[in-house]
């Protein structure tokens, strides 16, 4: 047992041995610390706008199933998937040889209810004829052009036209198919301007209004789409408690498409004034935020954990509502390597770019 606790003791004392001669060599206890090569940044003001976050979709403007009144077997197809068209331009020509026969037929009793009304007309004053055939041969002629015009429209209809301007889907006919009253042809869609649907919680209602601007991201693009909140909803979603909001967006060259996931920042009108740091500077915990600052002494410079609030995070910067003022300077980077009230030293020769190391 003895040699036992002369073993231990022999091991501890080499231990604190050790350690003593480690901190001798830096300077001595009681504030001799080494000091620690630290990247450092000073708390600058920015001019930041008010934004609103949220996620949605793009929905087309306009948006039909193009089909058919009539029914008929399809003669023609003027159009092929993915067209752009205008208004009025012809899709799909039914088969009219039938409608025409009946057309031609329909005219011309039409032309015979016409003559036989002439003839009336001329006979009435010579009293040759009573008040009630003439009449009965205007009733003939009025009933016979209604029945030509009828015919004129529904074959019209054989004939089916885009009803906007815009870019045509997948075609799903073919020619020489039967088509019923209501056959799906193909999906015509707006897509210039196009509709960004989102919403936003009830609490920021007050603060969005017809007419702000907004920003879309979408993940097939690198770059940011404005447009502004043309509509807002007249009710609150029971279920979500939430405000759906309609922003329309330019779309000249028909990047943007319906159905598209999009991230939707709204910009308040007014800037204000805040106070931030890097996001690489703050250690964020349950127990709250801090940074080290880093104070001027008589014995050099001296880093000081200090507890601060956070807001908003933007392109890897934060803004400090509380615990820190314009121009002090903190540890911009590597707080574990740092201990409070341990001596630094600054490396100039780095430069920190917050966006690049924690991005958005």
């Amino acid at each position: 047992m003895l040699i036992a606790l002369l073993l231990l003791g022999g091991i501890f004392g080499g231990i604190f041995g050790y350690k003593y001669f480690v901190q001798m060599q830096g300077g001595g206890p009681g504030g001799g610390q080494r000091p620690v090569n630290i990247t450092a940044t000073a708390v600058a003001t920015e001019q930041w706008q008010g934004e609103r976050s949220s996620v949605g979709g793009l929905t087309a403007v306009d948006k039909v199933a193009v089909s058919t009144e009539v029914a008929g077997t399809i003669d023609t197809i003027d159009f092929d998937s993915g067209d752009p068209v205008a208004q009025g331009d012809r899709l799909v020509r039914l088969d009219t040889d039938v409608d025409e026969a009946q057309l031609r037929g329909l005219e011309t009793e039409a032309e015979l209810a016409r003559i036989e009304f002439n003839r009336a007309e001329d006979l009435l004053p010579q009293r040759a004829i009573s008040q009630s055939e003439f009449d009965e041969a205007r009733a003939r002629l009025d009933s016979a052009n209604a029945a030509v015009n009828t015919q004129q429209e529904r074959l019209a209809q054989k004939t089916i036209r885009a009803p906007f301007q815009g870019v045509l889907g997948i075609r799903r006919v073919s020619v020489g198919q039967y088509l019923s009253p209501g056959s799906d042809i193909v999906e015509l869609q707006r897509l210039d301007p196009i509709y960004a649907d989102f919403s936003l919680p009830e609490r920021f209602l007050t603060d969005i209004e017809s007419g702000q601007a907004i920003e879309v991201d979408t993940s097939a693009f690198e770059e940011t789409f404005e447009g502004t909140i043309t509509a807002i909803d007249s009710a609150i979603s029971e279920a979500t408690r939430a405000v759906s909001i309609r922003a329309t967006l330019d779309n000249p060259d028909g990047r943007l498409r319906p159905g598209m996931f999009a991230e939707v920042t709204v910009l308040e009108p007014m800037e204000r004034s805040v106070i931030t740091i890097p996001r690489t500077a703050v250690s964020f915990n349950t127990y709250g935020d801090f940074v080290l600052r880093i104070n001027e002494t008589d014995d050099g410079l001296v880093s000081e954990r200090v507890q601060i609030e956070t807001g908003e995070v933007r392109d890897g910067r934060v803004e400090v509502t509380n615990g820190l003022d314009e121009g002090e300077r903190v540890v911009a980077a590597g707080l574990v390597k740092v201990r409070p009230g341990q001596p630094v030293t600054i490396d100039e020769t780095m430069r920190l770019e917050p966006s690049e190391v924690s991005g958005r």
